[in-house]
């Protein structure tokens, strides 16, 4: 499904490993994460866009290690990025996207239930989120 196809305003949004196979249900598959994921070649990825100005900063991301016993502070701290340019813009987008479509936020962690796709999973949900 393309970007610019207008869709109903009941849409689905869900996060999901890029190593997993595409399904028909994905609607616009986006990639999360800064880094382009280990052992994906680019014309395989089956992407609608790879928005890596989202993802969590470098900082935060490498402060975070992936470790479950972080993620509540991990989230209270990529919550207040998502307020901030360049991430705010990104986040926008996101937003319009999933306005229209179904949306598939694509990471290439491991336990996607402690990502930054599942935080934006829950941002983007209608009454999260700073207003547009």
């Amino acid at each position: 499904m393309g970007i610019g196809k207008e869709r109903a305003v009941d849409t689905h949004i869900a996060c999901r490993r890029i190593y997993d196979r595409p399904d028909r249900s994905d609607g616009v598959r986006v990639l999360v994460d800064r880094v382009w994921p280990r052992g994906v070649r680019k014309e395989k990825a089956h992407l609608d866009e790879w928005l890596r100005e989202v993802a969590p900063s470098t900082e935060l991301r490498q402060w975070y290690g992936h470790d479950p016993a972080r993620f509540a502070e991990f989230r209270r701290r990529y919550l207040a990025e998502l307020r901030e340019s360049p991430q705010r813009q990104a986040a926008q987008h996101l937003r319009l996207i999933a306005r229209r479509h179904d949306l598939t936020l694509l990471t290439a962690t491991r336990d996607v239930e402690h990502s930054q796709a599942a935080v934006l999973v829950e941002w983007l949900s209608p009454g999260s989120g700073p207003s547009t």
